[in-house]
């Protein structure tokens, strides 16, 4: 049975989910949380590597904090985005005030910060608040 690798938000356990199934709501093997969720994780330094790189599927990190208007005005837009490529795309936040080791670690010099990663690599990058139509599009010019 071929899939792709799909790191746990719950618990960081890798869960192998067949392509056919993406769209579903797929549990966990070892703690039976959804792998899929259709909002955005919240990472943190512990689990940001292991998300990044074992996900085969692409993974879109918006680095905001909670001081940034455009980053709250920007927030609910990035969770229809999320909503609406659920299977396509992991969309994960990193708030960069709790997670500072993060923002310096990617350069990040504006908020809001969309970051592309595919399989761990940093694939592109787009700074400032955009709408959900407008991620959508954005993320089908880099090819996902």
């Amino acid at each position: 049975m071929k899939g792709l690798m799909v790191v746990c938000p719950s618990c960081g356990s890798l869960n192998r989910v067949p392509q056919e199934r993406l769209g579903d709501k797929a549990k966990c093997g070892k703690c039976h949380a959804e792998i899929l969720p259709d909002h955005p994780v919240n990472l943190a330094a512990a689990s940001f590597n292991t998300y990044i790189q074992k996900n085969e599927l692409p993974v879109l990190v918006d680095f905001w904090a909670p001081w940034c208007g455009p980053c709250r005005s920007m927030a609910p837009q990035f969770e229809q985005a999320g909503r609406t490529l659920r299977g396509r795309v992991l969309f994960a936040k990193v708030n960069t005030e709790e997670e500072q080791s993060l923002g310096a670690r990617f350069q990040i010099r504006s908020i809001p910060s969309m970051v592309l990663f595919k399989i761990g690599k940093e694939y592109a990058r787009v700074s400032g608040a955009m709408g959900a139509a407008d991620i959508q599009r954005w993320l089908a010019a880099q090819g996902v």
